[in-house]
């Protein structure tokens, strides 16, 4: 039923190709006016019961009428044609596919987008307080006001959670490390801080945080708050890290929680999505800097099997990457340089240029295929060299080629896999260089965490959760690019951690799964996000409760229909305690001025409903 609705509303949109609808609203347009006068278009359908015969004059005064509403239309459609063809200034452009829509941003507006371009509002209320007492003052006055004030940092979540157009506080410019104590390895810092920057700022001590996630732009106020995780079995979620938080409360102003003073809000808050208090300061337990050697190989389903308890036990970082359309699984451990045996010796077979060159003559057939020969050996003067695109970037342009050709897909997958054969190895460096991951462009993806066992017990649950998702891509024929990422952490004892858990040796797997954004073209964009939405629901539909998986809190979509909102609200109870986080949000936020759109439809209480 949903992919027939898909389908459905695609077609429509090739049939309608010059009413466009963007990936999302923009609060700051004019409504759409209707050129024709709603009079003129009631006088020729009169509703007055037996209507005399037409004379000739009252004939030649409707086909006058038909005229002018002809010419009418006919300067509608001009007037189209020439929108979008027309150069818009640059803060115009994303507007350019919401027909008779566009007006001048006002100088006071600030437009807020996460990275991938997938979530944008427009806000006039952006603050970004310089200390600790004005953030108080901030909050208090907000509160006083019943302004909304939504906590936002670096814009990274994919869905876009401190996004709300009522107001926001952005904590930027509260970004210093207070405090280091080498004796006890911990470090005290703003919350604004960005993960590089702290990393950058305690190495002179011999310090650095125990895992890390993909990138290290993010905001430690907001990676710690939405649950965000790296991977290694016995390393736990980053919010573990943290041993006590300073939090801007509307009500009862800065309060500071950890394990030893208020436990149980501590343990609410550490993940608590920003709707229990700013958080201004976070303290951060950290281990001894040290190097790591990165070790990247190519597998099979069949391996991985055979060897999947040892690789969790013995690697303190792994994670395997899947390629859709073939049999390749991608080994990346990462384990500290041996003391006694040193960095491994070793010659890649290729050079970096060799492992991506089958990807740019890829591309050039590609090119040839999709726009002919003349095209092809003709790029445009704005496009950079082929020699000088990464991996990602031409996989960017490959897929753009032909997003929903799932043949063309599964060549793309193919050329990646060949890509990573060709850059099997070992690499060297400190744990903050090795532990990152070039997730690509733009994109939507979709993560879910699921318990696997324990170390010592495995269930295989994760194993099997991939053989059911790739039978089921190969089924519905979804035109799934790679990776697929599959990686694991520690339990996490923060009670709003899609990993919480009371037992302290269980592990839980993150799968995330992906759809790339390789365009601009706001058409494409939407029909990318419409396939990857089915793509989502099918994943859903068949796999997240037979495996207890749930959306990590950066990637969760609030659904649009209400019966699917009710039955996510009913999932969301039996796994977190929602009537305790709300609980809490009530003492501390009771004008809700920290929520946002998102937070009330998955979080309802008996004021909001």
């Amino acid at each position: 039923m949903y992919r027939a609705h898909n389908l459905k509303r695609s077609l429509q949109n090739h049939h309608h190709h010059h009413r466009p609808t963007p990936p999302h609203s923009n609060p700051t347009t004019i409504p759409t006016q209707n050129p024709l006068n709603p009079t003129l278009l009631r006088h020729p359908f009169s509703t007055t019961p037996n209507p005399p015969l037409p004379s000739p004059t009252s004939s030649n005064s409707s086909s006058e009428l038909l005229k002018y509403l002809g010419y009418t239309a006919l300067l509608a459609a001009s007037a189209a044609a020439t929108y979008y063809s027309f150069p818009f200034p640059e803060n115009a452009k994303h507007k350019k596919a919401h027909l008779f829509r566009y007006a001048p941003l006002p100088d006071d507006l600030h437009t807020v987008s996460n990275w991938s371009g997938t979530h944008e509002v427009q806000t006039r209320v952006f603050l970004q307080p310089e200390s600790l007492e004005e953030l108080e003052k901030i909050v208090r006055d907000a509160n006083e006001r019943r302004q909304k004030i939504r906590p936002v940092g670096s814009g990274l979540s994919p869905n876009g959670i401190g996004l709300t157009r009522a107001g926001m506080v952005n904590l930027a410019l509260l970004d210093k490390v207070l405090e280091v104590d080498k004796e006890r390895r911990t470090v005290r810092v703003q919350a604004g801080v960005r993960v590089q920057q702290l990393v950058d700022g305690i190495k002179e001590y011999g310090l650095t945080l125990q895992n890390f996630a993909s990138i290290r732009e993010q905001q430690v106020g907001g990676i710690v708050q939405v649950g965000a995780h790296g991977t290694g079995a016995r390393l736990p979620p980053i919010d573990e890290q943290v041993i006590s938080m300073k939090l801007v409360t509307p009500a009862k102003g800065i309060i500071e929680v950890s394990k030893e003073k208020n436990p149980e809000l501590f343990y609410l808050a550490r993940v608590g999505l920003g709707g229990l208090g700013v958080v201004a300061e976070v303290t951060l337990q950290c281990v001894e800097r040290q190097e790591l050697v990165e070790h990247t190989f190519v597998s099979n389903m069949k391996e991985i099997k055979r060897n999947h308890k040892k690789f969790l036990s013995e690697n303190k970082h792994v994670k395997y990457l899947y390629i859709p359309g073939t049999d390749a699984v991608v080994v990346v451990r990462c384990n500290p340089v041996s003391k006694w045996k040193g960095p491994p010796k070793f010659k890649p077979k290729y050079t970096n240029d060799e492992a991506i060159q089958h990807v740019r003559d890829l591309y050039q057939e590609s090119l040839k295929k999709y726009r002919g020969e003349a095209t092809a050996n003709m790029p445009d003067e704005d496009e950079p060299d082929v020699s000088e695109l990464s991996f990602t970037e031409l996989r960017d342009k490959l897929l753009a080629l032909d997003p929903f050709n799932t043949e063309h897909v599964k060549k793309v997958n193919q050329a990646e896999a060949e890509f990573w054969r060709r850059s099997e190895g070992y690499r060297v460096g400190w744990s903050d260089e090795i532990l990152g991951f070039d997730c690509g462009g733009q994109q939507w993806v979709s993560e879910t965490c699921f318990p696997a066992g324990t170390l010592a017990k495995l269930s295989m649950k994760d194993l099997e959760f991939i053989e059911r998702l790739m039978e089921l891509i190969e089924k519905e024929r979804i035109p799934a690019p790679a990776p697929i990422e599959q990686r694991w952490t520690a339990c996490s004892k923060s009670h709003m951690s899609p990993a919480s858990s009371l037992a302290e040796d269980d592990i839980f797997s993150w799968v995330g799964i992906i759809m790339y954004l390789p365009t601009m073209d706001a058409r494409q964009r939407k029909e990318i996000t419409e396939e990857f939405f089915h793509y989502r629901h099918l994943t859903q539909e068949q796999l997240w409760d037979q495996y207890s998986a749930y959306e990590h809190w950066a990637k969760i979509e609030v659904p649009k229909d209400k019966e699917e909102l009710a039955a996510l609200q009913s999932r969301l109870k039996k796994r977190f305690p929602v009537e305790a986080y709300n609980k809490a949000r009530k003492e501390l936020d009771p004008n809700r001025i920290l929520s946002n759109n998102m937070l009330e439809k998955l979080f309802p209480s008996a004021d909001t409903i």
